[in-house]
């Protein structure tokens, strides 16, 4: 482990001694929600907005492009899950509540697994930023959420502040660097699935209209865009 992992005194254990002890201090059905939604509630949360995101890029007249953005942000966010593993084996630092079993862990079953990187703060900062290059609204949504995540994980004791900042750090490369490739792969694959059953599942169903002309576009006008759907990888 390297020396400044290694130091779980200072700053790092001030500020996760200065969260863990909201959680000594609340009643138990806070202690309860929080660990019910750091450990699972955040992750789903975050499931729903790559849900919602991907209908709306169903919508998009880009279509299939804006469908392979979206479905960036959880395959990063796996990855980001599979880069773990070998980063927590090197680093191999411990739990906060072994050094300091004084602190309130709020979940059982952590013994024995390390600490650094976070994994669930990871994996919610791989979707917000994903997100982010997809639809800007959905991903600030998201950006929001992987901050409480982290908090979440500190409040329960699982975590030191420097594993969830190197979640984040983690996250941030995994998405900004394997993006270009990323879409390299994936653009032509959706176009391509689209041609096939599975169109369904990349390109809506175009409006059908009724009464002659009423349903036309004039000329010279132009579809607008909703800011918030803007797709920096789509573009």
């Amino acid at each position: 482990m390297s020396t400044l992992l290694a130091d779980t005194s200072g700053p790092d254990l001030s500020l996760l001694r200065a969260v863990n002890n909201l959680a000594k201090s609340s009643p138990g059905w806070l202690d309860s929600t929080v660990s019910l939604i750091g450990e699972y509630g955040i992750l789903l949360g975050l499931a729903a907005l790559c849900a919602v995101g991907w209908l709306q890029a169903r919508r998009s007249p880009k279509g299939p492009t804006a469908v392979a953005a979206v479905l960036w942000a959880p395959l990063a966010a796996a990855l980001c899950e599979l880069a773990n593993l070998p980063i927590s084996s090197i680093v191999d630092r411990p739990r906060p509540f072994v050094d300091h079993p004084d602190l309130d862990v709020l979940v059982s079953g952590k013994a024995g697994t390390l600490s650094f990187v976070s994994d669930h703060s990871a994996m919610s900062m791989a979707i917000a930023i994903g997100l982010y290059l997809a639809n800007r609204r959905l991903g600030m949504i998201a950006g929001v959420l992987a901050l409480l995540q982290g908090f979440c994980r500190m409040f329960m004791g699982v975590h030191y502040p420097t594993d969830v900042i190197g979640g984040y750090a983690l996250a941030a490369a995994v998405v900004l660097l394997l993006a270009p490739i990323a879409m390299a792969a994936l653009v032509p694959l959706c176009h391509a699935a689209a041609r096939t059953k599975l169109g369904p599942l990349l390109v809506a169903d175009p409006p059908t209209t009724t009464g002659g002309s009423r349903g036309r576009r004039r000329r010279g006008t132009a579809p607008t865009e909703d800011p918030g759907q803007r797709s920096d990888l789509a573009a």
